[in-house]
């Protein structure tokens, strides 16, 4: 207990100290379901954190979700943090995943509705696929993060894509060239059946048999028992919202905090695995049903985090940058 306390210090710190990474700042692009969760919020307001403090470059937020409402809420937050020229995109195949959020209280209605942002309806917005494509097609070699904490879809069709206007290569050649790594909120470890997998099961096989980096995984087990939001929505800050989507969201609910599994995945996207994970190497296959299943292997090119540090150590660091507040 007293060890974990003293690196909750010394996190704390680290967070109030740092201003950047110089170097090391991360070329991101955040692939996200928001809408039948709000941990999704959570993890863009910790991403809009870390940028502002100068260890990453956001080139694009896009949806997973067909839901009208994803991107309405995604640009909320990207006005919100004063990024409100982020390119946003959405998947257009019929079969694509559309979910809304269970809650009663809708916050997929409530911000779009009380918050400023530029698109009407996700149907509005940009093919994914083609921005990835333009957005990759301008980066330098090897420069580029994604991160997804939702379903493979978009990924699956950037991997089958061809030659188009932006680029002479097929989808598969185009990652393999300017894509460092994929980190994803997938799978649950050594074995399970995971939401974000099974939605759209033969977009996570394509992906997890085909994508020509490392892919990281943060597996369920990771950022289930990892609760925030209960310091969020006592903040005395109005007009937030992120504390907006919390607050509706707890008062359905989550008496303890809700679970951080989109928030541990962008931390690790951002800022590495070390110091805030162990991991191991090794190879996951994903079954028809969306169930997956874990091998070691030192040759591995598949990562999954493994829990290093207590929970509540996590959820503070996580936490404080959840609670950041733009200037206005």
């Amino acid at each position: 207990m007293k060890k974990s306390w003293i690196l909750l210090f010394l996190f704390g710190v680290i967070l109030v100290s740092c201003s950047g990474t110089g170097d090391k700042k991360i070329n991101l692009i955040l692939d996200t379901d928001l809408g039948p969760d709000y941990d999704d919020v959570g993890a863009m307001a910790v991403m809009h954190a870390l940028a502002d403090s100068g260890y990453v470059d956001i080139l694009a937020t896009v949806s997973s979700n067909r839901d009208e409402r994803v991107i309405p809420c995604m640009e909320v937050l990207n006005f919100y943090f004063n990024r409100p020229d982020i390119p946003t995109g959405a998947p257009k195949g019929e079969n694509a995943p559309s979910l809304t959020t269970w809650h009663k209280t809708k916050w997929t209605d409530a911000l779009p509705a009380r918050y400023p942002h530029r698109t009407k309806k996700t149907s509005d917005a940009p093919d994914a696929v083609k921005l990835y494509r333009k957005i990759l097609s301008e980066q330098p070699n090897q420069s580029v993060t994604i991160c997804t904490v939702g379903f493979f879809t978009n990924l699956k069709g950037l991997l089958e894509s061809g030659a188009d206007e932006y680029s002479t290569l097929s989808g598969k050649e185009l990652i393999a060239e300017k894509v460092i790594r994929l980190v994803s909120m997938a799978g649950g470890f050594p074995e399970g059946r995971e939401f974000n997998v099974h939605i759209d099961a033969p977009a996570s096989i394509a992906v997890t048999k085909g994508w020509p980096t490392e892919i990281v995984f943060s597996g369920w087990e990771i950022g289930d028992p990892v609760l925030t939001g209960k310091k969020l929505v006592n903040l005395p800050v109005e007009n937030s919202p992120v504390k907006d989507a919390f607050a509706l969201s707890f008062a359905e609910g989550d008496p303890n905090g809700r679970m951080s599994w989109d928030q541990t995945t962008v931390l690790v996207a951002i800022k590495g695995i070390d110091p805030y994970f162990l991991s191991e190497r090794g190879t996951i296959s994903v079954s028809d049903n969306g169930g997956n299943t874990w091998r070691a292997d030192p040759s591995g090119t598949h990562i999954r985090l493994i829990r290093k540090h207590s929970p509540a150590v996590i959820a503070e660091i996580i936490e404080n940058y959840m609670m950041y507040q733009p200037n206005k």
